[in-house]
C-alpha cells in the first residue's frame, strides 16, 4: 500500500453523527436537510439560489437544459478540462467547440474566444481549474455582444475568488462539484448557483422530471430528469462547509512549501495566484520525463498522478485537426503532487525531500527537512 496518497481527505465524527440524526429522523431523500445545505451554501456564495444535484457532470448537464441547448447549437469549451464539461455539451446533441488554453496557465485564453462564435453558438463554458480565474470580465463581455449564455464550471473552484469575488457567481450559472477531490465533499454530489430566478427554478424543475415546482400536474410540462440530491449527502455536505476556511488555509500552506522548497528543481510550478484569492486544490506540475518521475515517487511510496488527456483526444467529439499547442504541453508534462485538504505536512515534507534527494543524488545535497 501506498504510504502517501495523491490525495488525502477526511470525513470526521461530526459528518457521522450528522448522517445518523438524518437517518433517525427519516430524513434519506430530497428533503429538509438538503433544503438546509442549499441554504448554507446560497449564504456562503452570496447568491439567490443554489440547487443541488447528484453530481458535478449533471450540475453542468442540468445548466445546459436550463439555457435551452438543443441538437445543432455549439457551445465554446476550453480544451484543458475534465472530459465532463465536453460530456454534457455532446449528450444534449450540441457541439463542442474547443479553445487553447493560456500558454502559462491551463485555463482559456479569452483572445482566442471570438474567432470561434458562429451563428450557431449558444454559450461559453469557462473551466477555472485548480481554483484559477478566467478572465471573467472580458469572457462576459463577449457574451454580451453576441448574445450569449455564460456558465461557469467551478467544480475545482469551491472558494476561490478573483477581485469581482467567489468564482462561480460571476455568469448566468455557475456549477460545482462536491466528488471526493475536492476542497469539500459529499463523496459523490454537486450543485448549480444562480441570481437568475428564471433560470433556477427551470434547474429545480429538470432535477426532477421538469415537475420538482408542481404540485399534482395534470400533464408533464417540460423534460427533465431524476438528478435529485438526498439528505444523507447533505449532511456530510452542512458539515464539510463548516470546515471550507480551515481547509483553504492548509491547501494555501501546501502550495507554498512546494513553491518554496522546489524551486529550481526539475519540476516547474504552474502557478495560482493566491494572494488575489485564488485556492490551489491540486499541486500541480510540469515535468520531463513524466512516467520515469511517477515510477521512482511510487518506489518511495509516494503516490502521484499524470494530468489526463486534453479534449481534444476525445475523437468522437468531431473537431477539427487543429494543433492546441498551450493545452498539448499541459497534457503531456502535467502531474499532480501529493494534495488535498487532510494531506499531512509531513507528507508534503517528504515528498519534497524525495525529490530534492533523487534529482541531485550527484551532488549529495542534504535534505530540507527533518521528517
Amino acid at each position: 500500500m501506498t504510504e502517501i496518497s495523491w490525495w488525502k481527505t477526511i470525513f470526521g465524527n461530526a459528518e457521522i453523527e450528522h448522517v445518523v440524526q438524518s437517518m433517525r429522523d427519516k430524513c434519506i431523500s430530497q428533503g429538509r436537510v438538503t433544503e438546509e445545505f442549499e441554504r448554507n451554501l446560497s449564504d456562503f456564495f452570496e447568491v439567490e439560489s443554489v440547487i443541488a444535484v447528484n453530481n458535478g457532470s449533471n450540475a453542468i448537464l442540468i445548466a445546459l437544459m436550463a439555457i435551452g441547448i438543443c441538437p445543432g447549437d455549439e457551445v465554446i469549451v476550453p480544451n484543458r478540462t475534465w472530459i465532463a464539461t465536453a460530456h454534457a455539451v455532446h449528450l444534449l446533441g450540441a457541439k463542442v467547440i474547443l479553445v487553447d488554453t493560456e500558454e502559462k496557465r491551463p485555463i482559456i485564453d479569452t483572445t482566442l474566444i471570438e474567432n470561434k462564435i458562429s451563428s450557431k453558438t449558444k454559450a461559453i463554458i469557462p473551466v477555472h481549474m485548480n481554483g484559477r480565474s478566467c478572465d471573467m470580465v472580458k469572457i462576459n463581455q463577449i457574451a454580451k455582444k453576441h448574445n450569449l449564455f455564460v456558465i461557469e464550471d467551478a467544480a475545482q473552484a469551491i472558494g476561490s475568488r478573483n477581485s469581482k469575488g467567489l468564482l462561480g457567481t460571476q455568469s448566468d450559472i455557475g456549477c460545482f462539484s462536491l466528488s471526493v477531490a475536492k476542497t469539500i465533499s459529499t463523496g459523490q454530489g454537486g450543485f448549480t448557483v444562480t441570481n437568475n430566478n428564471e433560470l433556477a427554478n427551470k434547474i429545480r424543475a429538470i432535477r426532477t422530471h421538469g415537475v420538482e415546482n408542481v404540485k399534482d400536474p395534470y400533464e408533464w410540462p417540460m423534460p427533465g430528469h431524476n438528478f435529485r440530491f438526498n439528505d444523507l449527502a447533505a449532511s456530510i455536505g452542512i458539515e464539510q462547509l463548516k470546515r471550507l476556511p480551515k481547509r483553504i488555509k492548509h491547501l494555501k500552506n501546501i502550495y507554498e512549501l512546494y513553491k518554496e522548497h522546489l524551486k529550481g528543481s526539475e519540476f516547474k510550478l504552474i502557478p495560482v495566484d493566491i494572494t488575489s484569492g485564488e485556492v490551489p486544490v491540486y499541486n500541480e506540475f510540469l515535468i520531463s520525463k513524466r512516467d520515469i518521475w511517477v515510477k521512482k515517487l511510487a518506489d518511495h511510496d509516494i503516490e502521484t498522478r499524470s494530468f489526463y488527456p486534453s479534449i481534444n483526444s476525445a475523437r468522437y467529439l468531431e473537431q477539427t485537426k487543429e494543433r492546441y499547442i498551450n493545452s498539448e504541453a499541459f497534457s503531456k508534462s502535467g502531474i499532480y503532487l501529493p494534495s488535498g485538504p487532510d494531506q499531512p505536512i509531513s507528507a508534503i515534507k517528504k515528498t519534497i525531500n524525495t525529490i530534492n534527494t533523487v534529482s541531485y543524488t550527484h551532488l549529495t545535497l542534504p535534505t530540507i527537512y527533518s521528517v
